[in-house]
């Protein structure tokens, strides 16, 4: 017969099946979801199959609950201490990167995480900036990777501009 976690009553069922069904955050409810079900006396098994989870993390999350509670649910990343200590950036390089992003980069073309990379290392004086922490500069400052249209290398430019001027307008 399958194992079931045992939890601690800090909150009944109902409760929790009522936090699940309310969290805004996703994060938070699928936790709620994972406890709730665990209380209602499903194996883990179960879990696994009704909420995509692994049994090491249910399992992980249960004694999380037992020990801490509803107050030890949710995303905890939120409270990583030392976050603001490892950014590349500080409050005025971000407003300055913010207004060096409304214009062209550099170099020309359109702005890319390599180039926001670039900067970075350009500005901080940092070495080995990747691109991928360029992205998550132009993801942080709401701004979207700009990219050429692609073109294909057979493309006959002359041919495109006479098919143009030829069909009909719609």
């Amino acid at each position: 017969m399958p194992k079931k976690i045992k939890l601690l009553p800090h909150l009944s069922a109902e409760v929790l099946e009522n936090r699940y069904r309310s969290a805004k955050d996703p994060v938070e409810r699928s936790h709620y979801q994972i406890v709730w079900l665990i209380a209602r006396g499903r194996t883990t098994s179960e879990v696994m199959e009704v909420t995509g989870y692994g049994r090491t993390w249910i399992q992980k999350l249960s004694r999380r609950y037992n020990e801490g509670g509803p107050q030890a649910l949710g995303d905890k990343r939120h409270h990583n201490p030392g976050a603001k200590d490892r950014a590349l950036l500080n409050p005025e390089q971000r407003e300055e990167l913010y207004e060096v992003l409304k214009g062209p980069p550099p170099d020309g073309g359109m702005w890319n995480s390599r180039k926001v990379a670039q900067w970075i290392e350009k500005k901080t004086g940092r070495r080995g900036v990747r691109a991928q922490r360029g992205w998550e500069y132009l993801k942080k400052l709401d701004r979207s990777l700009k990219v050429p249209r692609p073109r294909h290398h057979k493309a006959d430019l002359e041919e495109q501009e006479a098919f143009k001027k030829v069909s009909r307008s719609r």
